[in-house]
């Protein structure tokens, strides 16, 4: 029993008319009545009576189309869940994030997705721009939200990256630190700070974009600590340790015995969406991004100007 045959008995059942169920069926009369045939002799039983006046269900016909409705429907409503996989709006999705990004857009693009994808099942890891990098290739992360750009050569393949949220960079040091009181300090200036600093294998686009900001100075900075997470370079930099350069984001985190200093031509830091390229189709990928993207519209357009 097939189910092309199930949707031809259920249109000759509710039309009690071949012709009727053929024209509803957009096939011919004859083809029709072959298919119902065998059918029936597939079942043992005869499933209409008929006449050359009418067309009736048989008791067996009857209950033939009370169980074949359930059927074709729940085949729909599978179908139609199948869909919803393929759209985006059912499945599931893991993200990973880098800390700061607490601080700027993941909590709500977090509200945004759940609301917009309420069956979709997320889960959110967080994790270094260099362990999602990892996890991205080994394709135990789906989506990942870093810090500056991705690694690029042979090690790196099959990673998209985009731009979501753009912050400037600023200096954090004790509030009794003869910096502490500057409207800006330059790249020379920071060097001749004691400073806490980040790994390079787990944070490669943030190391090399502070690199960047120093420039040829960056070789011979004084580094005394070196951290995996920017809250621990918040409790070294109270506790008088040096200084450290982050996002401006950590404005929400400072104590009192921390002053947030400008750079001198305000370099930047982006938070990017990286994903395999082979996921670009991804529904599920994409609304994530969506909402990363209209979350941080939403940030840009509570800052005061």
């Amino acid at each position: 029993m097939e189910l092309r045959q199930l949707r031809y008995f259920m249109a000759v059942a509710d039309e009690l008319h071949f012709g009727r169920a053929a024209r509803r069926l957009h096939m011919s009369q004859p083809p029709l009545s072959v298919q119902v045939s065998r059918l029936e002799r597939e079942v043992g039983v005869p499933l209409f009576e008929r006449s050359t006046r009418r067309v009736s269900l048989t008791p067996a016909g009857l209950h033939l189309q009370a169980r074949a409705r359930r059927i074709l429907d729940e085949v729909d409503s599978v179908r139609g869940e199948m869909r919803d996989y393929v759209d985006g709006l059912a499945g599931q999705l893991s993200a990973g994030f880098v800390s700061s990004a607490n601080y700027t857009v993941l909590p709500e693009v977090v509200q945004l997705f759940r609301a917009r994808r309420e069956r979709v099942s997320l889960t959110l890891v967080p994790l270094t721009s260099g362990e999602q990098f990892d996890r991205l290739r080994d394709g135990t992360l789906d989506i990942g939200i870093v810090r500056d750009e991705v690694p690029t050569g042979p090690s790196s393949p099959g990673l998209t990256t985009e731009v979501v949220y753009e912050e400037r960079l600023v200096m954090c040091v004790p509030t009794g630190h003869p910096l502490a009181s500057r409207t800006e300090v330059t790249a020379e200036e920071i060097i001749d700070v004691p400073m806490i600093t980040y790994p390079r294998s787990l944070m490669p686009g943030f190391v090399d974009r502070v690199d960047e900001v120093l420039g040829i100075s960056a070789g011979t900075m004084r580094i005394v600590e070196e951290v995996v997470h920017q809250e621990t370079a918040l409790g070294f930099v109270a506790a008088g340790v040096g200084a450290s350069i982050l996002p401006e984001s950590v404005r929400q985190l400072v104590p009192p015995s921390i002053a947030v200093v400008p750079i001198a031509g305000s370099p930047t830091t982006r938070l990017l969406a990286a994903r395999r390229t082979a996921d670009d189709d991804n529904a599920v990928c994409a609304a994530f991004i969506e909402c990363l993207h209209d979350a941080a519209a939403s940030l840009r357009a509570a800052q005061p100007a």
